[in-house]
């Protein structure tokens, strides 16, 4: 049996993070110099291509026919190849967790680049004419893109962002009321006195040759602030119902990482707000005293893909360590285990987890050993590919893929690792109004593509 190694238990009993105005909780770790950590950042999980180092559902809500085709059976053979496990001790908590049977599309598809020239783009949201919002991490530029290519001028009016490392300018989402508000909201890393921290903001997108937004309001701000480059989280996820779902992240030193499980802190933790940025009076934790209110799940390590399904359910695909990138369906007041249990070590191959499995902590739905590196994440609804409707699709970033799930009775039954040929970080896909699949590059120089049947 694997030991936990010794810095960790004993980041559990230091303290390391700055005053903020809201109550912290106490033993939130150590500094950031003496974090216990691997030194560096990984290059699948760093958001920054390694060429480019130094540049600044059960079902998914899927009908148990309609994996695929009524009569189809399901998959079988060997997974898609990826490597010997990282932590090969630990087996699967059940058959069809990890290592599902590989499987390709019937469907040849076409790839056109729309646009070029994004330095490390990370966002895509469409606007109700078809054209896209598009942020720009490291910089947090966002612009809008035209359906043919053609790109705006910096929006102005965005607030200041701490770029570096894995912060700067994440996501970017449309308001729902959007034709009577204007409002857009996205989430970025905030600058702050002693550190930084996720934020999500909204304003009013002001079109025209110049676009601006205006009336910008800060309506949620991790806490504690903590000094960290890493591990933001920052999707944004609107509900039918008008509720907003913020994923976040643990800031991977072991100051933010001992919290994940913390419902003091925000660190690690799936949130759930209204649109002005108050509570919903049915969030699991409103009522548990010295709780962040916002909380609607815990023990999550770097959520960078969420989606919802046909059924309105929550998925997510989060960074694991050297192994162990789970899908998860997070549900109210539940515990997905991190730092505790997993399936991963650190990248110098150490332990993290005596076992991936305790009493009262969710099992993922999947996992992956070793990683794809998740970033970006759609549930395919549309018909241009009706073989791919109620998939999963996530954006592969050491894996350099567009990764396929195929999902019956809320498992995975097989996988496919699309675009491999083109050897790029993907680290955005939506679905757009016209069922085509939009990407994102990780680069310098990164690219919106759109993948549609040939």
């Amino acid at each position: 049996m694997r030991i936990l190694s010794i810095p960790l238990i004993v980041a559990t009993l230091l303290v390391g993070c700055s005053e903020d105005p809201r109550p912290k909780p106490p033993d939130s770790g150590v500094p950031q110099g003496d974090s216990g950590v691997d030194s560096g950042v990984p290059p699948e999980d760093s958001g920054v291509p390694d060429d480019d180092a130094g540049v600044p559902d059960d079902d998914a809500g899927v009908p148990d026919d309609d994996a695929g085709t009524p009569e189809e059976p399901l998959p079988t053979g060997p997974p898609v190849p990826q490597g010997p496990a990282n932590v090969p001790e630990f087996d699967p908590a059940f058959p069809g967790q990890t290592r599902v049977p590989a499987i390709q599309s019937r469907t040849e598809i076409t790839v056109t680049e729309i646009a070029s020239g994004f330095r490390n783009p990370w966002a895509i949201a469409f606007l109700p004419d078809q054209r896209m919002l598009v942020t720009e991490k490291p910089t947090g530029s966002l612009y809008i893109v035209t359906p043919e290519g053609a790109k705006s001028p910096a929006v102005t009016g965005l607030p200041a962002v701490d770029g570096r490392g894995q912060g700067g300018l994440l996501d970017v989402e449309v308001g729902p009321d959007y034709a009577e508000s204007g409002l857009i909201y996205w989430t970025y890393a905030e600058p702050r006195t002693g550190g930084n921290g996720l934020a999500v903001a909204r304003a009013r997108l002001v079109d025209g040759a110049q676009p601006r937004v205006e009336n910008v309001q800060v309506i949620f701000q991790m806490m504690p602030t903590l000094e960290s480059t890493l591990h933001s989280g920052g999707r944004l996820v609107f509900t039918p119902d008008g509720k907003l779902f913020v994923t976040l992240g643990e800031r991977s030193i072991l100051a933010g990482r001992v919290q994940a499980q913390d419902v003091r802190s925000h660190f690690g933790k799936v949130v759930r707000i209204n649109p002005d940025g108050s509570v919903p009076d049915d969030n699991p934790y409103l009522n548990t005293p010295d709780a962040k209110p916002e909380i609607w799940s815990i023990g999550h390590r770097n959520i960078l893909s969420a989606a919802l399904d046909s059924q309105n359910r929550l998925w997510t695909v989060e960074m694991g360590p050297q192994g162990g990138d789970e899908l998860n369906r997070p549900e109210a007041g539940k515990d997905y285990g991190w730092p505790t249990i997993g399936y991963g070590e650190e990248y110098s191959g150490a332990p993290i987890h005596e076992s991936p499995r305790r009493e009262g902590m969710e099992q993922p739905v999947y996992y992956w050993d070793p990683v794809i590196s998740p970033s970006g994440m759609t549930i395919y609804t549309g018909n241009l590919f009706p073989e791919w409707r109620n998939n999963v699709f996530i954006g592969g970033l050491s894996a350099r893929a567009l990764v396929r799930l195929r999902m019956h009775n809320d498992r995975a039954v097989g996988e496919e690792h699309l675009l491999k040929d083109r050897n790029e970080r993907i680290r955005e896909v939506v679905q757009g109004p016209d069922g085509a699949l939009y990407l994102l590059t990780d680069a310098t120089n990164g690219k919106l593509l759109k993948v549609t049947p040939r």
